[in-house]
This record gives structure tokens, C-alpha cells and sequence, in this order.
């Protein structure tokens, strides 16, 4: 999903789709029809972690999604900390447990949201306490766990496989954009 601009942020002038001189050569962009202004439309980082409590794999639903979808804990990062601090934050934000070990998954691509998903397995402890912005939350043994087939989806399958475990892919995404993987 691609946030598209109709006016600059600097001067208020249209932007257009013009086609400029880059390092790669020319490549089309919005740009500011009066200024040097252009939208970039980088992908956003995402974070993403896979929380294991006492051996089971806590999936929430958030407050926002249409369906039962239950998904991993995501965030976005805040300036000024690193993605570590950034998911122990999240988790703590978002269920009230304390991160005890984190490991990297993986990094992967959701273009359908123009997002990079940096995905952790995170071993936390303590009573779950959701956030208003999760409805509830459930938790499975990584056996029972369906990925879908894109963003965090990936990331879960990765984690699986690390595991010893072969996924489970879902026949058919989510219809929510929010990167999150389904679950029985």
C-alpha cells in the first residue's frame, strides 16, 4: 500500500509523476512541479517478534482487523533506539511481558504495505496484560501455527523451519493489511 501525496509538504504546489535523473539512471517519482521536492516512498521499517512464554507462541488480534486473524507482535520503531530496543519495547507496550533473550529471524519484504518486517523470536516471561489497541490474544504450540504467504507469514515460517518444524501456509491471505500471520 503506497501513500500517495497529491501537494508538497514544502511549498503546498502540485506534485506529478516526473521523470528525473538518478544515481541509476532516470526513474520516475512525484515530484514538485515548483521546488526540488520529491517523494521518495521508501519502504517503512516494521518490527516484528515471534514471542515464545513457557515454550508456546503468543498470537494476537488486533483491535483494528475485520476478521479472527490472530497475528505476531508488530511495531514501528521510535528515532533514536535500535530494532532490538525497538521490539522489547513493543512487547512490553503491547503485552505487558519482559523480553529475556532475543534473536534475529530474519528480514523480509511486504511490498503490499511498502514495508521491510524485521522479525525476532523473543523469550518473555510475565502476565499477559493487552494493550487497547489487541482485543485478545491466544497461545500455541509452534506445531499448530498457519503462516500465510507474505510479510510476517515468511518470517514465521523461517522461524518454524529453524525449529525442525515444516510450515503450514494458510490457501489464502488475510484480506486485513496488517503484517500479521494467521493461526488455527
Amino acid at each position: 500500500m503506497e501513500t500517495v501525496y497529491r501537494f508538497c509538504p514544502c511549498c503546498a504546489a502540485p506534485l506529478a509523476l516526473i521523470t528525473g535523473e538518478e544515481d541509476g539512471g532516470p526513474k520516475q517519482r512525484l515530484r514538485c512541479t515548483a521546488c526540488d521536492f520529491t517523494h521518495w516512498n521508501n519502504p517503512t521499517p516494521v518490527l516484528a517478534a515471534i514471542v515464545e512464554v513457557d515454550g508456546r507462541v503468543l498470537l494476537a488480534r488486533n483491535a483494528a482487523w475485520q476478521n479472527r486473524m490472530f497475528g505476531l507482535i508488530t511495531g514501528f520503531m521510535e528515532a533514536g533506539e535500535t530494532p532490538e530496543e525497538g521490539i522489547r519495547r513493543e512487547i512490553a507496550e503491547e503485552t505487558g511481558l519482559r523480553t529475556t533473550a532475543l534473536t534475529l529471524v530474519g528480514v523480509h519484504d511486504f511490498q503490499r504495505m511498502n514495508q521491510v518486517l524485521i522479525t525476532y523470536h523473543a523469550q518473555a516471561e510475565g502476565m499477559v496484560r493487552l494493550s487497547p489497541e489487541l482485543l485478545e490474544y491466544k497461545l500455541f504450540e509452534p506445531a499448530q501455527l498457519r503462516c500465510w504467504r507474505a510479510g510476517t507469514g515468511f518470517a514465521l515460517a523461517d522461524w518454524l523451519r529453524s525449529r525442525g518444524i515444516e510450515p503450514t501456509f494458510m490457501d489464502a491471505p488475510p484480506s486485513d493489511p496488517a503484517p500479521g500471520p494467521a493461526a488455527a
